[in-house]
């Protein structure tokens, strides 16, 4: 048993190392905070904690599985659950093995109990149910380790539903505004009895391989802090609406260098106007404004399986990028290089539009691995008219071309006739170099940054000033 503040000091860290933002002084407001608080009122001493390191609606989520794996509930069968020997033993069949749940009465008892518990709305009693029923259907025999999908398979929760929908809807007609209240209020406490059921086996799992371990295989990063790689369908639903403020922001700072980098063609009648009052001597040199326009943009993505993660965050930027530039052009490339700027229509699905470009872009040459030499020849030979001196050039890949060719000349003359260029690598850095890695030898042509998740694109942004 560790002392609390042993289990306050690893509370905090795992925190920290899960991405949540906690400072210093932040983890000592939650120790001023838990000596006004009843520390054997769990719901106390959550919201104390919550109050003071959490920032933010979406780090929840991830605060409250912390909490619960470092300040569990109890521990071990003293949970409530009832010991290995006064559990109920599983009916047996005639060959010797344990029937299916659904012939079983006394998982059918469970059933009906269970039920009720979502009639009555009982949140404690639920949760207590959660624990026994990981107890008796959390293990299977001869195996170690605890699994939610046993006690889910078991009881089959969803299945309920018909069932409570009857109890509530006596003589109503169905269909209408209480049927769907009623199905929507049980469908909330069947998800409710899920999160209950994971909770439980994530504690058991902490008691018998460690808190640690546990809440690193537990525990998903915060959005801002999601790797690309391991980004599915949801998260890119999520990524996108955090993607568009970005690239507002992205565009208004190239913007921004253009205005600053260049001043407007010279105004000589205004220039010789100004020198009369100098003896026809031009001290003052003036300018004509700068016509403002959206900067036109060039993104060449790589799509190869090595990336093929990030190359759906590329999509997703793109897409959130064509609104704040004049004009957008997407390419992809494995080993060829073929327009992907089609796909973008308004509206369109970012998984739909990577899948239709799997099947229809003509990406590959020879052997369908990354050739990033060979598909900069191709982009410069067949869309070299995208480069002009109004393009900033964004190349998004990582760099490793299996050993082939890099035309570092060719890159070279590109990057000369673009207004701007930066090369996005989802790689962390200290992989660069490594293996087939040319990540140093393209950095000395287009400036590369390490960008794997949106904290290190927002920051990405912010170098551009």
């Amino acid at each position: 048993m560790a002392s609390l503040v042993d289990r306050h000091t690893g509370f905090v860290a795992a925190l920290r190392e899960a991405g949540l933002p906690v400072s210093v002084a932040e983890g000592l407001d939650a120790v001023r905070a838990m000596q006004v608080v009843d520390l054997l009122d769990r719901d106390s001493l959550r919201a104390a904690y919550a109050a003071t390191v959490v920032k933010r609606p979406q780090h929840r989520p991830t605060f409250d599985t912390l909490f619960d794996l470092w300040f569990p509930a109890a521990i071990g069968d003293g949970a409530g659950a009832p010991a290995e020997r006064d559990r109920p033993a599983r009916t047996l069949g005639a060959d010797g093995n344990p029937v299916p749940p659904a012939l079983d009465p006394e998982v059918q008892r469970r059933r009906e109990e269970l039920m009720e518990l979502f009639l009555s709305g009982d949140d404690a009693a639920l949760r207590q149910f959660a624990r026994n029923a990981v107890a008796e259907y959390g293990r299977t025999p001869g195996q170690e380790s605890w699994f939610s999908s046993g006690v889910l398979r078991a009881l089959s929760p969803e299945t309920l539903m018909a069932g409570l929908l009857n109890a509530v809807l006596t003589g109503q007609e169905r269909g209408g505004m209480a049927e769907r209240v009623a199905r929507r209020t049980f469908r909330d406490r069947i998800a409710r009895f899920e999160d209950l059921v994971a909770s439980e086996v994530r504690r058991r799992i902490a008691e018998d391989t460690g808190v640690q371990r546990t809440a690193r295989l537990a525990v998903r990063p915060p959005l801002e802090r999601l790797d690309f790689s391991s980004a599915n369908r949801a998260d890119l639903a999520a990524l996108r609406r955090e993607v568009y403020p970005l690239a507002r922001k992205l565009a208004s700072k190239l913007v921004q260098k253009q205005r600053h980098g260049k001043r407007g063609r010279l105004d000589f009648r205004r220039t010789v106007r100004a020198s009369l009052a100098s003896g026809g001597v031009p001290l003052t040199t003036h300018y004509r404004p700068r016509r403002p326009h959206k900067p036109e943009l060039v993104v060449l993505c790589d799509a190869s399986d090595s990336v093929s993660a990030f190359a759906h965050f590329t999509l997703l930027l793109t897409f959130a990028l064509r609104e704040q530039f004049s004009k957008v052009r997407a390419f992809a490339f494995i080993d060829a290089t073929d327009e992907i700027t089609k796909y973008f229509a308004p509206g369109a699905d970012v998984t739909d539009a990577m899948t239709r470009m799997a099947a229809e872009a003509d990406l590959v040459w020879i052997t369908g691995r990354s050739n990033y030499g060979h598909a900069i020849k191709v982009f410069d030979d067949r869309y070299s008219d995208a480069i002009t001196p109004k393009t900033s050039l964004l190349v998004l890949g990582d760099a490793r071309s299996n050993y082939g060719e890099l035309s570092l000349p060719i890159l070279r003359s590109m990057v000369d006739r673009t207004r701007h260029a930066y090369w996005l690598n989802p790689e962390p850095r200290r992989l660069w170099d490594t293996g087939d890695s040319a990540a140093s030898r393209y950095g000395d042509l287009v400036p590369m940054f390490e960008c794997r998740n949106l904290t290190q694109l927002a920051a990405f942004i912010e170098e551009l000033a």
